[in-house]
């Protein structure tokens, strides 16, 4: 993918970021990312569970999400889209 004017993948990180924060336990922001494998793993294991394993992956999505953005562009990229870390 390729931004215009910026590094590619980095527009992705407010968005990713704000995602993971408010829709953590669904793993929204791991879809983004395109990391399916992981989002499905978030959204059934919150939906299998009757919401009881929301909570643990919402703290999940939390802590990713303020990771996500507090690196600078060049990490989110260089760590997320590059190198594919899919956990943290």
């Amino acid at each position: 993918m390729t931004n215009s004017g910026g590094i590619d993948g980095a527009d992705k990180k407010i968005v990713v970021g704000i995602c993971g924060i408010l829709l953590g336990a669904l793993g929204v922001h791991k879809f983004i990312l395109g990391y399916t494998t992981e989002g499905v793993i978030m959204l059934v294991g919150s939906l299998a569970t009757c919401g009881f394993a929301s909570p643990i992956f919402g703290v999940i999505g939390l802590v990713e999400g303020i990771l996500y953005l507090t690196k600078s562009d060049d990490e989110f990229v260089s760590t997320y889209i590059t190198n594919k870390k899919g956990w943290f």
